[in-house]
């Protein structure tokens, strides 16, 4: 297998909606290639797999590939025997850096939290905070601007609604994970955010230990509070931030842009309830806002679409990519919402399918409809060639977009 030229987090880059070309190229022919991702794995090869099958084989094969290992030295000896690395504070809790039987464990807690059931109880208050945000924008009048009106706020004020944030604190909660997850701050400005936030949250589970509510963490204390510690429930806050800000966020941004560009499958979205959810399911494969789940490390020597990958090599997995694999839909970089799902990848596979799953699709399935009924004449309010795109984010997305009705 051939290596890419230009050290770089190549799986990372985008051309609007779809995967880069440079991408597109570096994997024609093969689903899994070794590429140079510069000087943090101190030589231990990196490879990324594009196919959709191999990406499936390789993220539901826990007893092979470890997402509890790390880029660098470490990460091998760890793998060859040689003794597991503590896990640093920041990362007790998140369920990305366990492998079982740890994960086992807190995944059989924190499920329940995330079950339709559990969904559909905090639904009105998604439903309202919808609602509340589109009433804004509707009282302000055109144009608007929707990444910061909607696009962002919706999921910022569901993840508050689901952890059980107190309402006064939310603006102050919000504004710590925004800074937390700012593309291009520098690795201390980074830290120094993630240790604010990290100290709210802690404060957090303290106050909901003394008096647990209703609200996600509050649950949890009461039916699970001898078998979960404090960092655990740190941790697992701090993880649905990674996964449900930025990843919410550029769904709704850049769904609405695609949709724009596709009036007659916005007119199906608005005006048939039956077509909403093929639609979340095909804006989902299309868009694969994530660029790719938690690097994997092989524990032992493994083919992957016919490439041996030896134990303490590193795996990047694509899901743009595998979800537009001709092998999953026909046709795939066309956008239908009125074909059948395929099994897209774009919360993942294995035992680390996101959490969050049904809590995303259920604030999507909410909000498009919702915006679309509210704004039927909803359009851009620029030329599309001027709606920049999120450049070195972690996960795909627009930066702004001004609408009119």
């Amino acid at each position: 297998m051939t290596s890419t030229t230009e050290p770089g987090l190549v799986h990372t880059r985008r051309e609007r909606f779809g995967p880069a070309e440079e991408l597109r190229r570096l994997s024609e022919g093969r689903p899994v290639t070794r590429i140079d991702v510069g000087p943090g794995t101190d030589g231990v090869p990196v490879w990324l797999v594009t196919g959709h099958a191999e990406v499936r084989q390789v993220l539901g094969d826990h007893r092979r590939f470890s997402t509890r290992r790390r880029f660098g030295p470490a990460s091998a000896r760890s793998s060859s025997g040689q003794g597991e690395q503590p896990r640093p504070d920041e990362l007790i809790g998140q369920l990305m850096d366990y492998d079982p039987p740890e994960h086992t464990r807190l995944r059989q807690i924190l499920t329940p939290e995330f079950t339709l059931r559990r969904m559909r109880r905090i639904e009105p208050g998604v439903t309202g905070i919808v609602t509340e945000h589109l009433d804004a924008m509707e009282r302000t009048g055109p144009p608007a601007e929707l990444v910061a009106a909607f696009a962002s706020p919706v999921p910022g004020a569901a993840l508050c609604e689901l952890i059980g944030v107190e309402r006064d604190d939310r603006a102050d909660f919000l504004r710590r994970c925004h800074a937390f997850l700012a593309p291009g701050r520098g690795r201390q400005r980074r830290a120094a955010a993630g240790e604010l936030l990290s100290r709210y949250v802690a404060a957090m589970v303290a106050r909901q230990r003394r008096d647990p509510d209703e609200g996600f963490l509050g649950m949890l204390i009461r039916d699970h509070g001898d078998e979960v510690t404090d960092k655990e429930l740190r941790g697992v806050c701090v993880l649905l931030v990674l996964a449900g800000l930025d990843n919410i966020s550029g769904m709704l941004g850049l769904g609405t842009l695609l949709l724009l560009g596709h009036p007659d499958q916005l007119a199906a979205v608005r005006d048939d309830p039956g077509a909403v959810d093929r639609a979340v399911e095909e804006l989902l494969r299309h868009l694969s806002v994530p660029h790719a789940p938690t690097p994997r490390t092989a524990l032992e020597d493994v083919t992957v679409g016919g490439q041996l990958i030896s134990a303490g090599e590193h795996v990047l997995c694509s899901l743009p990519m595998a979800n537009r694999d001709p092998v999953l839909v026909a046709e795939p970089d066309r956008f239908d919402i009125t074909r059948e799902p395929g099994a897209h990848v774009a919360f993942g596979h294995g035992i680390h399918h996101c959490l969050g799953a049904a809590l995303a699709r259920m604030e999507l399935r909410i909000a498009y409809p919702a915006l679309l009924r509210r704004f039927p004449g909803l359009r851009l309010a620029v030329p599309e060639y001027e709606v920049p795109f999120r450049v070195h984010a972690l996960a795909h997305g627009v930066e702004r977009l001004p609408v009119t009705w």
